[in-house]
């Protein structure tokens, strides 16, 4: 008997985290962000992986719009993409990712960092119960 461990949108993940690897195994590290998004946006019209660039979403506070947030990437309008090229991420991205999910309607974000000698890609989950 197997185990399938059930991820929240887990193939669009992976497909998306591959093309993440395949932009930073061509380019290595050392760009600005900028050059790793115009690259991960070909990558993504390559494997037709639907997507919107700065697309603007509202962030709510009790069913009150208080501001916007624009995104690197909306991917198939479920995950939401963020962008770094610094040499180490520390946990403030990451709870800056949380806290955006938190106020709008996404539950997913990546998290990626192509800084690093190696891709890094953290996954955000956005759950009530584990505020």
């Amino acid at each position: 008997m197997t185990n399938k461990i059930n991820l929240l949108y887990g193939d669009l993940t992976y497909k998306v985290r591959g093309a993440m690897i395949k932009v930073h195994t061509t380019l290595g590290s050392g760009h600005k962000e900028s050059v790793y998004q115009k690259a991960l946006t070909e990558e993504f019209n390559q494997q037709n992986i639907k997507h919107a660039r700065e697309k603007t979403i509202p962030i709510e506070y009790s069913n009150v719009s208080v501001g916007t947030y624009r995104p690197d990437f909306i991917v198939e309008d479920k995950i939401v993409v963020e962008i770094k090229a610094v040499p180490f991420m520390t946990k403030n991205y990451s709870d800056q990712l949380r806290h955006y999910l938190c106020g709008s309607e996404y539950k997913l974000g990546l998290l990626v960092n192509f800084g690093e000698q190696r891709v890094v890609i953290k996954r955000i989950i956005y759950d009530q119960a584990r505020l």
